[in-house]
This record gives C-alpha cells, structure tokens and sequence, in this order.
C-alpha cells in the first residue's frame, strides 16, 4: 500500500524536498505503525525541509519532528490498534523517519498514550513547542516560581505562545517579549497582561544587576536577551532556557547566581523520559484553555510545507501551524 508524504532527496545542490507516493514497505523499521492524522512545523523542519539540507542524517527522508494519530499495527503488548498515540522528541524528523507522512513506523518506547481531554489535533496545536513549553513551566514550579511577573521571551512562537496561555491559565501575571507590536493582541488574548517590546531588553549586559523585575522566565530567545534577564530575576528565581534563536553564546557575569541565587535550567525535549512526557502531556490537558489553544492555530496542508519551512526560518510564523495528514 502507498501514502503521500514529504519526501526530501539530495540533489547536488544540497537537498530538495517534494510531496510524494511512497510504498509501504519503505518505513523504517520499528514496533508500531501509526496513521498519522497531524502534525506541525517547528524551526527543526524549516531546517530539514531548506534546500541545505540541515539537520537530515541520511536521504531520502521524511521530516516532522512530532505526530499525532492512530496505532494501525504493534508488535508491542502496550499498544494496540485503534489507540491514540501522540509523538515528540528521539531525533524522529532528523535521523529517523517523522511526521511529514499518511504512516510513521517508531520505536514504541518513543510513543506516548493521548491522554484523555485531547483529541490529535488539538495534541499537534501543542505539539513539540507547546510540550516544550510545560516543561519548561514544570521546571519553574519545581524550583519554586517568586511572586513577581514571569517574563516570556520569544512569546509570538510556539513555545512562547503556549507558555504564555499555561502560566496564564496558572493564574500567574505574565509579561510577554515581542518585537512586533501587532502581536500584542494575539498575546493578550493568550492571557499576556503586559506587553513588553524586545528592544527593552535587546541591550547587551551594561550592569550585571538590575531592579529584581521577574518572578521567573520561559527563555525561547537565548544570547544576549537571556544575559540581560539573568540580571533582572527576582532572589532565587528560575530562568528555563528552551532556545537558540538569539545565538548559543550567553554574555553573562556570574554575579546573578552568586548574588541572587538565580537558577538556570536547561530544558531538552528531545531524550525526555517516559514519566516526563507522560506528567507533561497530562498536565497540558488538565491546564491549556483550548479556546486558547485554538486561537494559535494556524492550518496546513503536506503541499504548504515547502514555503512554511522558509517562512519560519525567516519568523514569519506565528502561534501553531498544525498539518492535517489525514487526507
């Protein structure tokens, strides 16, 4: 049996990425195959997907770095056909076969059971960034969240906008960063009660100190922002780093650790453990408004996703775009 899917080969130029038929049979190998009804576009698939190639370890390839469906076939007791299944992290999109595809064939350590409250589409209106995001918030609370504003770098992205709508749906007054004052309504609706624009902090650290303004941070951003914020937490507040957008090196000084105990957590969504996942995918489905959820939604098709991977590459995708598979 065949099914459409994206399919990137290498050309001499670099790579170039085409919907197509493939045969069954092509899956890679794995425990359990899933129809696969959704799935979105992250900054990882703009790589993928570019004429460079990115982050593809060997060709043809299928990108998408998450999924949401329905198990067709297991050779696994944990799953069965007819279960909902949602997928995000091991390197799937990169050196494995991911979403981009009618059919997906995974490890099923990799899977995680759809908790009830979310259906497959709303599950990809997550997807990586808003998993991301929860576990970036779970960081926060396990460090102990201050009482002050907790600031949301990089908020008109994935991972911001669902944080934004988590921590507001916490009942924590949140301040989101954009450098596109047209956003602000889009983040107001998300439950942002302040708007705070990127040049305010787009500074590089002058005092390594400043007024304690944060009662914790979800960093989307990184470089020379995350330094300047670093400098601005509240005493023993936690700054969750979840991204590079703004360069892998951190112009910062130590004293804010030194001085006001400020912790620093790196989050990776990639090699989470299973207890992990499972305690963030229910919690999203205990905590994310889905009236909220839906408003960062923005539909796709398999034929959109050549130009979508451009466009988030240059930031010109806001909220969630969420591929529907199913046709």
């Amino acid at each position: 049996m065949s099914f459409k899917a994206l399919l990137v080969e290498k050309t001499e130029d670099g790579a170039q990425a085409s919907v197509q038929e493939i045969d069954e049979s092509r899956l890679p190998e794995g425990d359990v195959t899933v129809a696969v009804e959704y799935s979105t576009v992250n900054y990882k698939d703009g790589l993928c997907i570019g004429p460079g190639g990115g982050l593809v370890r060997t060709y043809p390839h299928v990108p998408g770095i998450d999924f949401a469906g329905t198990v067709e076939a297991s050779d696994d007791d944990r799953y069965k056909p007819g279960d909902k299944v949602v997928l995000t992290g091991w390197r799937v999109g990169e050196a494995h076969w991911g979403g981009y595809a009618q059919k997906a064939r995974v490890k099923a350590d990799w899977l995680v059971p759809l908790p009830d409250g979310l259906d497959t589409r709303q599950a990809m209106a997550v997807g990586t960034a808003g998993f991301t995001a929860m576990l970036a918030v779970q960081a926060l609370e396990d460090h102990g969240l201050k009482t002050g504003p907790i600031l949301v770098t990089g908020a008109a992205g994935g991972v911001g906008s669902v944080a934004v709508a988590l921590l507001a749906a916490m009942g924590r007054e949140v301040a989101a960063v954009t450098g596109r004052p047209e956003q602000a309504e889009y983040l107001q609706g998300l439950g942002a009660s302040r708007i705070v624009p990127r040049e305010d902090l787009a500074e590089t650290v002058k005092r390594p100190l400043e007024s304690e303004s944060w009662g914790g941070c979800v960093d989307a951003v990184g470089g020379a922002m995350l330094a300047r914020v670093l400098g601005q937490m509240e005493y023993g507040a936690s700054a969750a780093a979840v991204g590079l957008a703004g360069g892998a090196d951190l112009p910062a000084k130590v004293i804010p650790f030194l001085l006001r105990a400020v912790n620093l957590l790196g989050i990776d969504s990639v090699l989470q453990p299973y207890e992990n996942r499972v305690r963030a995918w229910h919690r999203i489905a205990d905590l994310l408004p889905m009236e909220k959820l839906e408003a960062m939604v923005v539909p796709a098709t398999l034929e959109d996703l050549p130009k979508l991977g451009a466009d988030i590459l240059q930031g010109r995708v806001r909220g969630r775009v969420v591929v529907d598979l199913r046709g």
